[in-house]
């Protein structure tokens, strides 16, 4: 059985006999024809892998053949091969979606090269992937295996990240299943160390600690202010690291993109708790202190996120950066958006804007309540898809675009991630117990404790007390908290939909980006 049949348009064919058998030897089934006018009959009539297509022919030309071919199968692969080297002939096959392009005299090798090129790419890649991640795979394991710090966690999942998104190009279901359990192990570690770190990082009296949600504005995106050149801070709500992977490109593209840092969002993993410590610079439990009217606990009436412009302004006071002349927009709708494309220009007079664009969070919460939106975002994979394809149609895109070519920063983050909930677990409270899956509090809560991380005191956790004898609990690696009523209901309704409030590496170590202009 032949590799693949590859169809060679070339008016001097005869010459080529040799080459003809080269590529018969190597396993391709190699069909031959001299004009343009036979090529675009065979193609309709037969099944061809890739088609070799000389450009100067008498009759019809290579381009010209090449349209029609395209009109007839716009997937077959076309190599242009050419004794022209001008740029206009160049532009204009890569503009009509040539696969590759040979100048003659060809030699047998270059022509397998390429087919190889077009023919083998996938299966090549894939394999040479599934051999480097076995070879990482040790080293990843031993990482794991020596008391990471904060840093080194960081560093873990960035890799992890990495070996998700290869691990999607090859086909090796078994190699992806290595995979995951590895990194089902790793949030398995990370939940030990985040249980055992937490409470001192979030101490007013500790030194060391990774930055968080609350320091955020104050160590990556103040430092960048500067006058005369204007900082935008997008605060893209709910973006895992992943998906900002997926969505680098189309930065890349407008944007210099000079450090990919990432950031620990604080517990809950939810926007009203690291959002509002993001803009005020301070944990919930100094919010509610200094705030005490713009805090909201979860089961009080109102929107929980109606101060961030308040917020940010006291930051700026406290850090003596009150001079910064800032904006604030909040994007929650199409047509918020739309308003934010026809005003980006007004911006550029500010030292400082913020934009918080929520869109990732409908997306999100609406994945759960919307089957259709089960089908479209059903794993890690689908999900990245819908945001890049989002995003790349944004009016968040359309606004950054019309500003790339004016001196500026950008910083990119989000407030938190999310996990894709598989294990149920049980747990029983009262009344004022509140909804969330990944995180609860409220009085008298019953749970198994090796199934999440408690603050019998939420103090510990740097969180306001909502009511006398309140505690909070945070789900670990894949689990989602069920109430025992409706129990298996509630299960099959929320399994496999991404949430967020606990704990994961794909909830906590979460982007944050710093770019400029080109």
């Amino acid at each position: 059985m032949s590799l693949a049949t590859i169809l060679w348009v070339d008016d001097e064919i005869e010459s080529l006999q040799s080459q003809k058998m080269f590529l018969e030897n190597k396993g391709y089934d190699v069909k031959t024809l001299t004009n343009g006018f036979d090529a675009i009959e065979f193609v309709k009539e037969n099944a061809v892998d890739v088609v070799l297509l000389d450009e100067s022919m008498p009759g019809i030309t290579g381009l010209e053949t090449l349209a029609q071919i395209k009109e007839v199968n716009q997937q077959i692969p076309i190599v242009l091969i050419t004794k022209n080297e001008t740029e206009n002939l160049m532009d204009e096959a890569i503009g009509s979606q040539i696969s590759d392009y040979l100048i003659k005299p060809v030699n047998p090798n270059q022509v397998l090269l390429s087919l190889k090129k077009i023919l083998d790419n996938k299966r090549l890649v894939a394999e040479k992937t599934t051999s480097s991640y076995q070879q990482q795979f040790r080293n990843l394991f031993m990482a794991l295996n020596s008391n990471p710090d904060y840093n080194e966690w960081m560093d873990i999942y960035k890799k992890l990240t990495y070996w998700e998104l290869e691990m999607a190009k090859s086909d090796s279901p078994e190699m992806q299943e290595v995979f995951q359990t590895q990194k089902a192990e790793a949030n398995t570690e990370f939940f030990k160390f985040i249980s055992k770190n937490y409470a001192s990082w979030v101490n007013p009296k500790n030194t060391d600690a990774p930055v968080m949600s609350h320091s955020l504005m104050q160590y990556k995106v103040l430092p960048h202010v500067e006058k005369g050149t204007p900082t935008f801070f997008v605060l893209l709500d709910n973006l895992r690291f992943d998906q900002w992977k997926a969505i680098q490109p189309i930065f890349a593209e407008s944007f210099r993109i000079l450090e990919e840092e990432s950031f620990y969002s604080i517990l809950p993993t939810a926007t009203q708790y690291a959002r509002n410590a993001i803009f005020s610079g301070l944990l919930p439990i100094d919010i509610e202190k200094q705030f005490p009217n713009y805090w909201k606990n979860d089961e009080d009436e109102g929107g929980k996120n109606m101060h961030e412009e308040d917020f940010i302004r006291a930051q700026l006071k406290r850090l003596k950066k009150d001079n910064i002349r800032f904006s604030y927009t909040k994007i929650v709708n199409n047509h918020a958006g739309q308003e934010l494309v026809n005003n980006i220009h007004n911006l550029l007079v500010n030292d400082l804007n913020v934009i918080v664009y929520n869109f990732v969070d409908m997306l999100s919460h609406a994945r759960t309540e919307m089957e259709v939106l089960k089908e479209l975002a059903g794993d890690e994979m689908s999900y990245r898809s819908v945001t890049r394809s989002w995003f790349e149609h944004s009016p968040l895109h359309q606004a950054l675009k019309k500003i790339a070519d004016k001196k500026i920063n950008l910083v990119l983050a989000t407030d938190h991630g999310s996990v894709r909930v598989k294990t149920p677990y049980r747990v029983v409270g009262d009344k004022q117990t509140t909804a969330n899956l990944r995180y609860k509090h409220g009085r008298n809560l019953h749970y198994e404790t090796r199934e999440v991380l408690a603050f019998k005191d939420p103090k510990e956790g740097g969180l306001p007390t909502p009511s006398v004898n309140s505690s909070y609990i945070f789900a670990k690696e894949d689990g989602f908290l069920c109430y025992p009523n409706n129990y298996n209901y509630y299960v099959n309704y929320y399994r496999n939909t991404f949430q967020h409030g606990g704990i994961s590496l794909e909830e906590m170590i979460v982007p944050v980006i710093k770019m400029t202009s080109k």
